[in-house]
């Protein structure tokens, strides 16, 4: 399966955000979209979410195996915001059933709720908690869980990590790699080390276009500092 981004334009007013910007992203890696505060990653996923009108361009899934082609819904997408937007008056066991019960014809029925709590090691004394006494942490994690257990083809991952403590960003990192099998990933952030450290692809949003920097030596100070370059040489918005 693949995500093909063809020719997307977008504008606000007279300022150029994103220009003909056409790139292909495969399943079963997760990209990380590096770009400067501000330069326009949010733009992207709300454009590919369908959120705000583009200029210009199309978003299409392809089937590896018989390449049919088929424009891309936004049923078939996950969208894990930065601040991540909950039923607060609702546990987090309630949450979980009721968002089962109105996708139940999407969800693997094999799986109990336990199961899927299990997935983002979350206690049963957290499950009764409403979502309002949920830690910005914990809020994520459940909105990371129901767009895994939804079965959403593309995922996207809008700076998921930056606010979280490493115990809970070990765990995240953990279930999005267990997810990249049967999903395209695209997460953003502006933090190069968690980047390096989680992303198979590294596409930095510079100058209103997509540039895959070519996956050399992940880690090495000269990747970085190629890297750190193409971002100092980016036009910030």
């Amino acid at each position: 399966m693949k995500l093909e981004v063809r020719d997307l334009t977008k504008r606000y007013g007279q300022k150029l955000i994103l220009n003909h910007v056409s790139f292909t992203f495969e399943e079963g890696k997760i990209y990380g979209l590096i770009g400067r505060n501000g330069v326009g990653k949010t733009t992207f996923f709300n454009c590919i979410n369908q959120d705000i009108e583009i200029d210009s361009g199309s978003f299409n899934i392809l089937n590896n195996e018989d390449e049919l082609e088929k424009k891309l819904e936004t049923s078939n997408i996950g969208y894990v915001q930065s601040n991540p937007i909950v039923p607060e008056f609702l546990t987090g066991k309630e949450f979980l059933q009721f968002f089962i019960e109105i996708n139940k014809d999407r969800i693997d029925p094999t799986k109990s709720i336990d199961d899927y709590f299990e997935l983002v090691k979350l206690s049963s004394e957290d499950q009764d908690k409403l979502l309002k006494d949920y830690s910005h942490g914990m809020k994520n994690k459940m909105q990371m869980l129901i767009n895994f257990i939804s079965n959403a083809e593309v995922l996207l991952l809008d700076e998921p990590l930056t606010s979280l403590d490493v115990v809970v960003q070990d765990d995240m990192k953990k279930l999005f790699k267990k997810m990249k099998k049967n999903h395209i990933i695209i997460f953003s952030t502006h933090i190069l080390d968690i980047a390096l450290d989680l992303c198979d692809e590294i596409i930095i949003l510079n100058n209103q276009k997509l540039e895959l920097i070519e996956k050399k030596n992940l880690n090495t100070k000269s990747y970085k500092d190629k890297i750190i370059k193409a971002l100092r040489d980016s036009k910030n918005d």
